[in-house]
């Protein structure tokens, strides 16, 4: 939010800010799987702690050299930092307790991203509106800082490497992709991811394109992260009354509803009311998601197959803001709106079917 918001108030067009956030993902979609075997292979701790570092680098560079090219800079960076962090954290996670216990810790950690995605817009928002741009990327700076003293220090116990695991070549990774289960995993994890982007892309633009200011856009974003984490407090509930299929698909048709609705909205409080109800529905999908990958991942491969999904998520969220940037310049937001609700509705049914 800060850097389209920062890349907005530099006169940014839609389509500047779709290129600049597509670059969050192209380091990653490329370093993915090699990173996934690494945390296989090193154990998740050295990543982590390198991630956490390049988050710091990458949120203090526009306040030390304001500017959109720094912008540019901070994007790379941080993805790939971020990159490093999140396929360690989600092999970390799955390595914690066994079968029975892992959509609980899945949705554990889903919690703790709903836990920043809700103080995160609050706080850029109110940052950006009484403190400015470089002030509030001060702020984010230091918060990357705690994980960094907390596993510089060895306060976490977290697994080590996996003594079972054997390098493959990096064609090999894809057979993980002709696996029909865990195909049928990436394929709606792609879908739901693209959902989440857009959302996180387009409302900002979205929001300013009516007049929003960036503390309105924050609690717009604040309502989509507060869904999320009351629908992974249910999680538990929801996981034994209803089979992983039936709370994706669920979720699927949910979020093509919503993004069709989006472009009639114009007052805050519907637009809240909408990302509350996104929220509702990706939020319950991801820890399922999660929790199935690992469960069907082959032994020894579990970094290598979050790599996989990392590696397929970040090629669509460089696709997206580009072809969705160049769509939302050309004809506005509607259109792109309206085209993602219709392909997330057809991944519901479609969905269904299997």
């Amino acid at each position: 939010m800060a850097v389209s918001l920062d890349a907005l108030d530099q006169g940014a067009n839609a389509a500047t800010v779709g290129v600049l956030l597509a670059l969050y993902a192209v380091l990653p979609m490329v370093f993915a799987i090699p990173a996934g075997r690494l945390a296989d292979r090193i154990g998740v701790r050295r990543p982590m702690l390198v991630g956490s570092c390049g988050i710091a680098a990458g949120a203090a560079l526009p306040s030390i050299a304001p500017g959109l090219s720094s912008l540019f800079v901070t994007a790379v960076l941080i993805g790939v930092s971020f990159m490093a962090f999140q396929v360690a954290t989600q092999y970390a996670t799955g390595e914690m307790g066994g079968p029975r216990s892992r959509v609980r810790n899945f949705g554990l950690l889903a919690l703790g991203y709903s836990t920043s995605s809700i103080a995160g817009p609050l706080i850029v928002g109110f940052g950006i509106d009484h403190g400015g741009f470089r002030a509030t990327f001060a702020l984010l700076a230091l918060l990357p800082l705690i994980p960094v003293f907390v596993l510089a220090t060895n306060r976490l116990k977290l697994p080590g490497p996996h003594p079972a695991h054997t390098a493959h070549p990096l064609s090999h990774a894809f057979d993980l992709i002709a696996h029909v289960e865990l195909r049928r995993v990436f394929a709606i994890n792609a879908l739901m991811s693209m959902a989440w982007e857009i959302h996180t892309i387009f409302v900002p633009i979205y929001g300013n394109s009516i007049g929003l200011s960036a503390t309105m856009i924050g609690l717009i974003l604040a309502a989509f992260a507060s869904a999320t984490f009351v629908v992974r407090l249910a999680m538990p509930l929801i996981a034994r009354r209803l089979s992983e299929h039936q709370v994706l698909t669920t979720a699927l048709f949910i979020a093509g509803a919503v993004y069709i609705a989006f472009p009639f909205s114009r007052s805050v409080a519907t637009l809240m009311a909408l990302s509350f109800c996104l929220g509702l529905g990706l939020g319950s999908g991801q820890p399922m998601v999660m929790a199935l990958l690992h469960s069907h991942a082959p032994p020894g491969r579990m970094g290598e197959a979050a790599g996989v999904r990392m590696s397929l998520i970040n090629s669509m969220a460089v696709a997206v803001p580009l072809m969705f940037g160049a769509v939302g310049s050309a004809f506005g937001l509607a259109p792109v709106l309206w085209s993602v609700g219709v392909c997330l509705t057809t991944g519901g049914w479609l969905t269904r079917r299997v």
